[in-house]
C-alpha cells in the first residue's frame, strides 16, 4: 500500500461517510528526529490537513495556515498541560525531554555571545546537557542489578552502558560504536571549551552541534528501545513504521503507543508511555489559558447520527 492510499484510508476510517476527492503531500519537516509529513485533502466535507507521526487531521477552516497546523500538531503530540507538570518525569514517551529543553536554552545563549567567556559558558551548558542525558537515561532505562555501577555523573561509563543496552548483540556493533564515539567526542570537546582561553564563536557553535548530534542519536535509540520498535516490519519487511497512540478506554489516565506498518496491517505491542491525570471538571487548572476562537471546539469530519 503506498503512502497516499494509507492517508486516504486513515481519513475514511475517521469519516466513513465522507468522500475523498484529492490527496497530495505538500510538505515534510523533521523536528527532533521525528519526520512529520503534511497532506492536503479535498473532501466532500471541506479541506483537511493530515499530519503524521502521530497521524492526526485538522480542518483547514480552523487552520488555514499549514505552519499553524504543524505547530499545533507538534504541541499536541508532546505537550502536557501546565496543571499536570508534576507528571512530566513519568512521561517515558520523551525519555530525554530535559536535555532537549536545555539545548533550546543553549541555542538562544549562542545568539548572545560577545566575549571569550560567553563561548566558555556554552561549553559549560553543553557539558551539563550531556550529563543530564545520562542522568535521565539512568532513570528511564531498565535498572541493572549490580553493585559495581558507575557513579551517577561518570558520563563516559554511562554513555557506553546505555549504548550496550539499546543496541545489544554483534549485529548492532556499528550502531553501538557510533553512539559511543559521538558521546565521547562531544564530551571531550565541550570539556575543552569550558577552559579554552582562545575559544571562538565557531568553537561554541561546534560544541552545540556535536552535543545536539549525540543527543539526537541517543534519543532515537532509547525511544525505539523503550517502545519496542523493530528495525523493519516483521510481516512485510517494510522500513516505514509509524507510531500509533491511544488512551486506555478503561482508564483515561493511561496513554499507550505501538509501532504500526505503513505498508501492511501489522501492529506492534502497545507500550504504556504516560500516565496523565484527567481533570475531574472542565475548569482549567494552574495558569492555563485557552484560545477562544477558532479552537473552542476542534472540528471533526461530518458523520451522520447513528440510529437504532
Amino acid at each position: 500500500m503506498d503512502e497516499q492510499q494509507r492517508i486516504i484510508d486513515y481519513f475514511i476510517g475517521q469519516a466513513p461517510d465522507v468522500t475523498v476527492e484529492f490527496a497530495q503531500m505538500v510538505h515534510s519537516e523533521q523536528v527532533n528526529a521525528i519526520q512529520h509529513d503534511i497532506w492536503d485533502l479535498h473532501t466532500s466535507d471541506g479541506r483537511w490537513w493530515i499530519i503524521t507521526n502521530p497521524t492526526n487531521l485538522y480542518s483547514q477552516e480552523q487552520f488555514p495556515n499549514m505552519d499553524l497546523a504543524l505547530t499545533f500538531h507538534i504541541g499536541l503530540s508532546i505537550r502536557i498541560p501546565r496543571g499536570e507538570q508534576s507528571d512530566i518525569d513519568s512521561l517515558v514517551v520523551e525519555p530525554l525531554l530535559a536535555p532537549w529543553r536545555a539545548l533550546d536554552d543553549a541555542s538562544e545563549a549562542i545568539r548572545q555571545i560577545n566575549e571569550v567567556e560567553d563561548c566558555q559558558t556554552i561549553g559549560v551548558r553543553c557539558r551539563e546537557i550531556l550529563l543530564t542525558m545520562v542522568h535521565e537515561a539512568q532513570r528511564v532505562l531498565p535498572a541493572e542489578e549490580s553493585s559495581e555501577l558507575p557513579k551517577k555523573s561518570d558520563f563516559n561509563a554511562w554513555a557506553q552502558r546505555i549504548a550496550d543496552t539499546v543496541y545489544p548483540g554483534s549485529s548492532q556493533r556499528e550502531r553501538r560504536q557510533l553512539l559511543k564515539a559521538a558521546a565521547s567526542s562531544s564530551w571531550d570537546f565541550t570539556n575543552w571549551l569550558t577552559h579554552a582561553k582562545s575559544a571562538t564563536l565557531s568553537d561554541a557553535e561546534t560544541a552545540f552541534e556535536v552535543t545536539e548530534f549525540a543527543l539526537s542519536l541517543y534519543t532515537d535509540a532509547m525511544t525505539k528501545f523503550l517502545r519496542g520498535v523493530p528495525p523493519r516490519c516483521p510481516r512485510c519487511g517494510s522500513l516505514k513504521l509509524s507510531p500509533e497512540r491511544a488512551r486506555n478506554p478503561d482508564n483515561e489516565e493511561q496513554v499507550f503507543e505501538r509501532p504500526a506498518c505503513r505498508r501492511c496491517d501489522w501492529k506492534g505491542e502497545a507500550k504504556l508511555i504516560a500516565k496523565v491525570p484527567v481533570a475531574e471538571s472542565g475548569e482549567p487548572t494552574g495558569g492555563c489559558h485557552f484560545m477562544e476562537a477558532p479552537l473552542k471546539r476542534r472540528k471533526r469530519p461530518w458523520a451522520p447520527e447513528q440510529t437504532g
